[in-house]
């Protein structure tokens, strides 16, 4: 009971205070008119600021505020009229006559005078114990304008007491803190708590996202009660994750002072605000203390068929290894999202054969409306010969950076319809699989078109005994992610089928750890130590791959050391390699590995001295503050020296989150018979195949076979030409963050970052009988463009900031093995070349009546190549394989 008398006594204390006329927030006098001066300011820069100073202006002016009413009965329910007048517009910082935008134009000429007319019209302010309840102005006035005066009214919102409070003022619904100490009043706006009516989309991936960091601090200074100032501040600092240079900050700055007071207008009369305000003016209306959206309309911008036609050339095939192609893409995405369907029907109609793949992939990435029904009714998906632009404009749909869900039933209906290929029916549901993800991500999981394709995926491996079509199912599984599909990579994990154990185990590796139970690891278990069945090598090896990368246990790494000694050939090499390597990079797995090979039954030289060719190695890309790329790359041949698999990865972390950069897999089997070799155990029947599968951005793509069957293999091998084949080639959207900020001051932040990749990933594999020679090559050619643009725009004056970074760069992955000899030699090559890096800031300003000032800086530098570093031993090999005196 002690405690609810204590709350019940300090609520009579409360209404006390209260009874006394203790202030709520600040008042006014009657017959009293209050003269402040009043300065809001935008500035635009990078976060360290630059020397040529800031874009942005500053507005000025005098505020005359006065109480028309106040409530008998509450001295903190008023009615406060305010006028704006003198107002003056200049630049935030010091610059020459040709810098500044402003020079010789006054006020009129750069509002209008229809805008500068409703600027200073007054309007009125209904104040009830600090918070603002509405503001009467006119529907007529210019959103813009309008915006302006919410944005000096919220400045008047303040309470004087300590505490938290949900306040709603013209930047949203907020939980504002206030501290209160003997003559001053501090607000603080949690800013990531506000409610705002444009929430905008980012980036799934907090690895090719941005991040934002903003504050915002009002302090007041008080004088018997009412505002003698305030001074507030507003900062938005907006970077990309991987490369924290490439950024912007915006801040805003809103300064109000009383000069004075005067005598002014009594109060007037009426029963309530509504009424006294219909007195004054019968037009007057309640316009709501949040910001108005506005829209803001680009004179003099080309048409998108325009734009198109001054970037054709840039999206040229040729062009796909340079930065323009995607610096091209990213300002074709921009058009696009503003066009109609009609008008982006018309260029995916005028564009040429060449270019048109590169159209689809801008088109579908500008994820709107019309980009989406201009692409359904340009594709004919019963047509078998369409298939590449099919197949990139479903890639460019997995790649999505905030799918709807009417994109996942438009692929949906695409596969209830007639599909003219099966390698694009294939397609269809594996990206399916990647946009139920995506979804999920966004909290979107139970939407009705989500629920339908994750049950039919869910469903699909049982549902038919076609080898092709249960593969399908499960790459979409994989590309889910869904924790419904476990038991089901569990089970396909111990199939007599080779290739669905290989993806189901690949599946589980992708899962969080914690997902993984006491059966799924049995399973894996039970695949890796041949418990029921015998198995391929590249099942044993994606088997062993899930027990380390899944939390094992210290039985689980012995028993994984006692088999060395009794696997395949080669097979213990892949093994102990990958064990060397685990304790080497210092993974999570590598703790309780060190544990037990201090065991000599398991750690032993009898084990750890197998030799072979088979390896597994890891290294660093890159380290920086930002990001760290890492790669790995695992190569396991048959016993006759002909490659198993080839795994190549490479991993971006950043901000506490990992992305699947990239996986390039080469597998090949039954290829004994080429050299009279005998195959590994459990090999003996396996037809002949090689094929590679690409994993790119977290998103599997349908695998690309080389050849499959015996008489197929011995017709490639007699055309072989020695050139890759492609893999994946087009435009890819990586980051894609829109949002619009609204400031305290009524001024609105547009801000935009995309970042865009020009990639071409290809892979080959020769194999000359005459010189008993194989090589497995993956090329990887790319070009990325990040760009970040600011903008406040108010349409008479306008101010921008964008900054840039783009580099072109190339990848390249050899394998050669001479089998003329044994143990054969073999030797990899990972190669990265001298590559450009530039970076670009440009500041703007312009005038309605299109006079503007531009400013711009950059610099270029160049990254030396160089040869990734493996292990010693290749290194060693790689000698004996190129040089000519061996």
């Amino acid at each position: 009971m002690l405690p609810v008398v204590v709350l019940l006594l300090c609520a009579a204390c409360s209404g006390s205070a209260s009874a006394k006329g203790a202030a709520a927030g600040p008042r006014l006098n009657n017959n009293q008119l209050y003269k402040f001066s009043y300065t809001t300011e935008v500035l635009l820069d990078k976060p360290s600021g630059s020397k040529e100073g800031s874009a942005g202006y500053r507005i000025s002016s005098d505020v005359h505020a006065n109480l028309v009413w106040r409530d008998p009965g509450n001295k903190d329910d008023q009615l406060i009229q305010l006028a704006v007048s003198n107002v003056r517009i200049e630049p935030v910082s010091d610059r020459p006559e040709k810098k500044n935008v402003l020079h010789g134009a006054t006020t009129e000429s750069i509002l209008g005078k229809n805008n500068l007319d409703a600027l200073t019209k007054p309007f009125f302010l209904h104040l009830k114990s600090g918070k603002t309840k509405a503001i009467y102005s006119y529907w007529a006035e210019p959103a813009t304008i309008k915006n302006l005066k919410r944005g000096l009214a919220s400045l008047l919102q303040l309470q004087l007491n300590t505490g938290k409070v949900i306040e709603n003022d013209v930047s949203g619904r907020c939980t504002v803190e206030y501290k209160a100490v003997k003559g001053q009043v501090t607000r603080t706006k949690i800013l990531e708590t506000c409610q705002t009516a444009e929430p905008g989309f980012t980036t799934h991936s907090k690895v090719l996202g941005v991040s934002r960091e903003s504050s915002s601090v009002t302090v007041f200074t008080l004088d018997d009660g009412f505002i003698r100032s305030a001074v507030a501040e507003e900062s938005h600092s907006v970077a990309v994750n991987t490369r924290s240079s490439t950024a912007a900050k915006v801040v805003s700055r809103q300064t109000l002072t009383l000069l004075g007071k005067e005598s002014g207008p009594a109060e007037a009369a009426g029963k309530d605000v509504s009424a006294v305000v219909k007195s004054i003016d019968a037009k007057l209306a309640a316009v709501g203390i949040a910001a108005e959206k506005v829209k803001s309309e680009c004179k003099g911008c080309p048409s998108l068929f325009e734009h198109w036609q001054a970037e054709q050339k840039q999206l040229e095939p040729t062009s796909l290894s340079k930065a323009t192609a995607p610096r091209s893409f990213l300002a074709l995405i921009q058009s696009i999202r503003k066009a109609s369907k009609d008008e982006i029907l018309k260029v995916l109609k005028s564009a040429s054969k060449t270019s048109l793949p590169q159209v689809v992939d801008a088109v579908t990435s500008s994820q709107t409306p019309a980009s989406l029904d201009a692409m359904l009714q340009f594709l004919n998906f019963t047509d078998a010969k369409g298939l590449v632009l099919q197949e990139r404009f479903l890639y460019a749909c997995g790649f999505a950076s905030h799918p709807s869900e009417r994109v996942l039933q438009a692929l949906l209906d695409i596969y209830k319809g007639k599909i003219g290929s099966t390698d694009i029916k294939e397609s269809v549901v594996i990206i399916m699989g990647a946009l139920v993800h995506k979804l999920c991500l966004k909290g979107e999981c139970d939407l009705p078109t989500v629920v339908q394709v994750k049950k039919m995926i869910l469903e699909g491996p049982d549902s038919t005994k076609v080898e092709s079509e249960v593969q399908m199912y499960l790459l979409a599984l994989k590309n889910s992610l869904l924790p419904e599909a476990i038991p089901i990579f569990t089970k396909y994990a111990e199939s007599e089928v080779g290739a669905y154990s290989t993806i189901a185990l690949t599946a589980l590796q992708r899962y969080d750890v914690g997902l993984m139970t006491s059966e799924v690891k049995r399973t894996v278990n039970r695949v890796y130590h041949q418990n029921l069945r015998i198995y391929e090598k590249n099942v044993r090896a994606a088997a062993a791959d899930v027990i380390l990368s899944s939390n094992p246990s210290y039985m689980e790494v012995k028993n994984l050391l006692l088999s060395i000694g009794h696997l395949p050939h080669e097979m213990n090499k892949y093994m102990l390699s990958k064990i060397q390597d685990i304790i080497r990079f210092n993974t999570p797995a590598s703790k309780v590995m060190q544990q037990a090979m201090k065991d000599m039954i398991s750690h032993n030289y009898d084990r750890f001295a197998k030799v072979g060719s088979s390896s597994a190695f890891s290294g660093f890309m890159a380290q920086s503050a930002d990001m760290t790329s890492t790669y790995s790359l695992d190569i396991l041949y048959s016993g006759s020296g002909i490659l198993r698999r080839s795994n190549m990865n490479i991993y971006g972390a950043s901000k506490g989150s990992v992305l699947h950069g990239l996986q390039v897999a080469i597998e090949a089997q039954g290829l004994e018979s080429l050299i009279a070799a005998t195959p590994d155990e459990g090999e003996e029947d396996l037809e002949s195949f090689a094929g590679m599968s690409a994993l790119l951005f977290d998103v599997q793509l349908r695998p690309v076979t080389f050849f499959k069957g015996y008489s197929d293999l011995m017709s490639k091998m007699f055309s072989m030409t020695g050139e890759p084949m492609n893999v994946v080639k087009g435009l890819i959207l990586l980051s894609d963050h829109s949002e619009v900020i609204q400031l305290q001051s009524g001024l609105r932040a547009s801000v935009e970052f995309q970042g865009g990749l020009a990639i071409d990933i290809s892979g080959g594999m020769e194999i000359s009988l005459w010189y008993r020679e194989s090589k497995t090559s993956v090329n990887n050619r790319g070009a990325l463009v990040v760009s970040g643009n600011v903008t406040v725009d108010m349409d008479f004056l306008k101010a921008g900031l964008e900054v840039s970074f783009e580099t072109e760069s190339s990848l390249d992955f050899i394998t050669t093995v001479q089998f003329s000899e044994y143990p054969f030699l073999v030797c990899m090559q990972m190669d990265k070349t001298t590559f450009p890096v530039s970076e670009r800031l440009t500041k703007y300003e312009s005038l309605s009546s299109g006079k503007s000032v531009v400013s711009r800086k950059g610099r270029k530098f160049l990254i030396p190549g160089s040869e990734f570093p493996l292990h010693q031993e290749n290194s060693n090999m790689c000698k004996r394989v190129f040089d000519s005196s061996w």
